[in-house]
C-alpha cells in the first residue's frame, strides 16, 4: 500500500521508524498515521525490510482466515507503539522511561525470542524466518528496540526539532537536529529565513535600499520565494 510511504524511513532503527509511523507537531496530538488497520501493518512491515514479500502473502492470507485474530494483533501493535513511543520520547528528552513501559519491552521481547531461531552467516543473528504468527511483524521490531537499549549511547536518540519523529543521530559530532534535511531541515531553515526578512522589511526606512538575500538564506537562494512578503 502506498500510504505507508508517506512516512520516510528516517530513524536509523527498526524500532524508531516503527514509532514515527505516526507524526504531529511537537506536544500536539498526532494527526497522521499509516498503521490504519492489520493490512496496512504487513504493508509497512515489507516497506521497512521487516517483512519479505513472501512473508506478506502468507501472512494475508492468514488474516483472511482469521479476521479476529488479524484486529486483535494490530490493536497489540498499536500498544507496542505507544509505549515504545513513551520509551524513545522520554530518551530523548533526557528523562527515564517509565518502568511499566520497559516491563512490557522484556515481556515482548522474551515472547519474540521465543518465536525466533539463530541462523548462521557471517555471524549468528536471530530470524523469524519459521514464524508464520499473525504478530510476526512485531517480532524485529521490539527485539531492534532491546538491542537498541542495550548497545546504543542514549545521547544519540533524538527527536526532531520540527516533528515529533525519533532518530539515532549517527553524525560524527552529534549535531543533527532534523529527522531529515530534506523534510523538516529544509522547512525550517525556510520558515527563519521569511521571518528574518520579514523582520528586515518591517524596519526598513523610506529611501532605504532593499536588501539582498541573508546570509543565513537557503542555498542557491537569491531572492525571497513568492508570497514570502
Amino acid at each position: 500500500m502506498e500510504t505507508v510511504t508517506r512516512m520516510r524511513l528516517v530513524g536509523g532503527n527498526l524500532a524508531l521508524d516503527f514509532v514515527n509511523t505516526r507524526v504531529g507537531p511537537p506536544g500536539a496530538a498526532p494527526d497522521d498515521d499509516v498503521l490504519t488497520g492489520y493490512p496496512e501493518l504487513i504493508a509497512w512491515g515489507v516497506y521497512a525490510s521487516d517483512l519479505t514479500d513472501a512473508d506478506a502473502t502468507a501472512l494475508r492470507r492468514r488474516a483472511r482466515d482469521d479476521a479476529a485474530g488479524a484486529d486483535a494483533t494490530f490493536l497489540r501493535a498499536l500498544g507496542t507503539r505507544d509505549y515504545l513511543d513513551g520509551i524513545f520520547q522520554s530518551l530523548a528528552a533526557r528523562r527515564r522511561p517509565e518502568s511499566t513501559a520497559l516491563d512490557r519491552l522484556r515481556d515482548d521481547e522474551a515472547d519474540a525470542l521465543a518465536h525466533a531461531r539463530l541462523d548462521q552467516g557471517s555471524g549468528f543473528a536471530w530470524t523469524w524466518r519459521d514464524d508464520h504468527s499473525l504478530a510476526r511483524p512485531l517480532r524485529p521490531v521490539v527485539h531492534a528496540a532491546v538491542g537498541l537499549l542495550t548497545t546504543a549511547a542514549m545521547e544519540r536518540i533524538k527527536r526532531c526539532e520540527a516533528c515529533s519523529f525519533v532518530f539515532y543521530d549517527e553524525s560524527k559530532n552529534r549535531s543533527r537536529r532534523w529527522c531529515s534535511m530534506e523534510d523538516c531541515g529544509t522547512a525550517e531553515k525556510m520558515r527563519r529565513y521569511i521571518a528574518a526578512r520579514r523582520s528586515r522589511l518591517a524596519r526598513k526606512r523610506p529611501g532605504d535600499p532593499t536588501p539582498g538575500p541573508p546570509s543565513d538564506a537557503p542555498p542557491g537562494s537569491s531572492a525571497a520565494p513568492a508570497g514570502a512578503t
